[in-house]
């Protein structure tokens, strides 16, 4: 690894006072927040262009430390995308008489959305070339892609700013032709009512982003003359509207971190008023799949920590009403459903690993599927069609590919419709071996790491091993296949995850017993897996890594504050670090709807055990591991601020000569670039910073 003498940017101190329950916080790196509207303004005011300055500064440092690497970099990026089959196509999924395609074309960034007429070999009808419609944008989505019931008009959400805010356009398939109309600010989605016609849409908070409102639009009318169906007034919930796979009713739901509602009305009746189908209680969360004349209920009622399932007829949906179906089980969770003809499917958890479960309607079969993997990946997925005996799901592990298998229910035959291919020339499965092992946390309980290496590669103490981490919203990273990974496997790197609590993976209770006031388990489960993989002599302080994107962002911060020692390089994603800051900020978007995941440090008690935490508050005078930091300027769920302040106060306080790196990407926000090359070329760097650091990278 090469040091060369440029020197880090300064930000300049202005000390803010922040007090709350007689506690002060000084912030010295307060000015670097800006507001969307300086953000977008034509002309700069003097704060604008001083934040520009600094982050540009940060880049400028970041590109003058890695330039050595530059051509690595550009070596890896075209490894990484040799790998991928560019001219590639999605398995064709049949809804309503259409066949629909998503396809590439090589060197393009963008998908081409099709669809062709109840026969594969019928001529193609492209809906959207996204490349076409990304030409004079630096980041382009699109998104909920929703077409009407008689098939001839699309609707479709667009950000060209990578907040999340969607512009709600239509699409008159058979001409081409966009109808005038134009909706801001929605999360992109839309359910069509059957008049073909009539659409349900949500809009969001302008300021919090907070999706909060249910419009109803008629095709061909000013969106100013919209009517307005449902306010979620509630600061802690969000709302979604969509169309139930029975094509009998339009739903509104309403969520938040422990409470769910909905609302129903019939696809036939779009301007009747919405039904309550049971009216929000705190702690009691449930999702609804219509069948028949019957809702099915997966919940938590009654104290079902892991969820079970019930049912109840569509005319009285009240929870006194709903009865069980499959019974609550302390060891197995209950994580969704679908709903066909003639069967149930069901996608459990059990021990951490994915089960699917097929349950016919006459109580005639009831069965798993088998999986023979020790650790792996499954799921249920692109199943629109409601009377089929074929059940389409996603497999992969650490060391298989991803494949789309469609099963056939009735003869319980298996055909393989697409299985990723890994180009090259080098890849072989046989060649990688995957494990599970489990670490003891210091509460004595056991910490599951799904790991994969290399069969070459001799597991010592001088072995580099990348930690990852998330452990929040009950989200759960299963052990799955990625071919940009093979090249850290390659060059001799273990990959790990830490199936840390916070995460769903062993169960609701595994969620519980990682937010609120029991948050810090997931740092030092973390933390408990390093010291572990350290013991076994899978790899030494020297050799490990760790990274961590959003809350997993969150995570790093915490690790490297109470254990820095036990790494020798980090990566932090798009890091939440300055947590009690942005939880005490209402107008910041996403916070409210947190208080349940985090608490309200509005709260006293929340606050403490909240900025005993917090990264950014928990800086101090010591020695960091080397430690890259990327965010976007315009990212929506964690402020671009955060990670800028967290990188300028560790400058001031840290006492290593190790790196720190922040990069900025001044076009783009949360889930970085939008083109799929663009986004190899983030890994690309990512990945250089690890190797360069293990003297990896060939100059």
């Amino acid at each position: 690894m090469k040091n060369n003498a440029a020197k880090p940017p300064i930000a300049e101190k202005t000390p803010k006072k922040l007090e709350i329950h007689g506690d002060v916080r000084i912030d010295d790196y307060f000015w670097m927040r800006l507001t969307d509207e300086q953000k977008n303004a034509e002309v700069k005011d003097a704060q604008t262009q001083k934040v520009y300055d600094y982050l540009n500064a940060e880049n400028n440092y970041f590109e003058a430390k890695t330039k050595h690497t530059q051509k690595f970099q550009e070596n890896l990026f075209e490894e990484l995308k040799g790998r991928i089959k560019e001219d590639d196509e999605s398995v064709p999924y049949k809804k309503n008489n259409y066949f629909y395609i998503t396809r590439y074309e090589k060197g393009k960034q963008y998908p081409i959305h099709t669809r062709k007429f109840q026969s594969l070999n019928a001529e193609e009808k492209i809906l959207f070339d996204v490349n076409e419609l990304a030409k004079g944008h630096s980041y382009f989505k699109l998104s909920g892609i929703s077409v009407s019931p008689n098939n001839k008009i699309a609707a479709f959400g667009i950000d060209t700013i990578s907040r999340r805010q969607y512009t709600l356009q239509f699409k008159n398939i058979e001409t081409g032709e966009l109808y005038p109309e134009k909706i801001e600010n929605t999360t992109g989605g839309a359910a069509w009512a059957n008049d073909n016609k009539t659409i349900f849409y949500t809009q969001k908070n302008p300021t919090t982003l907070r999706s909060e409102k249910i419009f109803r639009h008629v095709l061909g009318t000013n969106p100013s003359e919209d009517v307005e169906v449902f306010h979620e007034d509630e600061e802690t919930y969000g709302c979604y509207v969509y169309r139930t796979k029975s094509k009998k009713y339009i739903i509104i739901g309403s969520s938040s971190t422990v409470s769910t509602e909905y609302r129903f009305i019939s696809t036939e009746n779009p301007t009747e008023d919405f039904k309550i189908f049971q009216e929000r209680e705190r702690d009691l969360e449930y999702s609804i799949a219509h069948y028949g004349t019957d809702f099915y209920v997966l919940t938590n009622k009654d104290n079902a920590t892991n969820f079970k399932l019930m049912k109840v007829n569509e005319n009285s949906t009240s929870k006194e009403n709903w009865v069980d179906v499959i019974p609550h089980r302390e060891d197995v969770l209950v994580e969704d459903i679908s709903v066909f003809k003639d069967f149930l499917v069901l996608e459990e958890r059990i021990n951490g690993l994915c089960k699917i479960r097929i349950k016919r309607w006459d109580n005639t079969e009831d069965y798993y599927m088998p999986f023979n993997e020790e650790a792996y990946s499954a799921g249920v997925y692109g199943n629109p069609e409601f009377d089929t005996n074929i059940i389409r799901y996603g497999y992969n592990s650490m060391t298989t590919p991803s494949s789309v298998i469609d099963y056939n229910v009735d003869d319980k035959t298996k055909e393989i419709k697409k299985e990723q291919e890994v180009l090259g020339g080098k890849f072989n499965k046989e060649n990688y071996k995957s494990e599970r092992l489990w670490a003891n946390a210091t509460d004595g309980t056991k910490i599951p790491i799904s790991l994969v290496y290399h069969k070459n590669t001799k597991l010592s103490e001088s072995t580099p091993l990348l930690l990852y981490g998330y452990g929040s919203y009950g989200y759960t990273i299963d052990a799955g296949f990625s071919s940009t990974r093979l090249s850290l496997l390659d060059r001799g790197f273990v990959f790990a995850i830490a199936h840390v609590r916070g995460s769903e993976y062993l169960g609701r209770k595994w969620y519980e017993n990682g937010k609120l006031l029991d948050k810090r388990n997931t740092f030092t489960d973390f933390i408990n897996c390093a010291e572990f993989l350290i013991d076994k002599k899978y790899t030494s302080a020297n050799h490990l890594y760790a990274s961590g994107g959003s809350a997993g962002g969150l995570l790093m911060g915490a690790i490297i504050n109470i254990n820095p020692e036990l790494f020798n390089g980090v990566i932090a994603s798009v890091p939440f670090v300055d947590v009690v800051t942005t939880m005490l900020d209402e107008t910041i978007p996403l916070t409210t709807g947190e208080y349940d995941e985090w608490g309200n440090p509005n709260e006293k008690e929340y606050y403490q055990y909240m900025k005993s935490y917090s990264p950014y508050d928990n800086v101090k005078a010591q020695s960091y591991p080397n430690l890259l930091v990327t965010t976007g300027l315009h990212d929506s769920q964690v402020q671009y601020f955060e990670p800028a302040k967290w990188v300028a106060k560790l400058r001031d306080f840290k006492t290593d000569s190790n790196l720190l790196l922040l990069h900025t990407n001044m076009e783009t926000g949360h889930g970085g670039a939008s083109g799929r090359f663009d986004a190899l070329k983030e890994i690309a760097r990512d990945y250089t910073f690890i190797l360069d650091l293990e003297g990896k990278v060939e100059l």
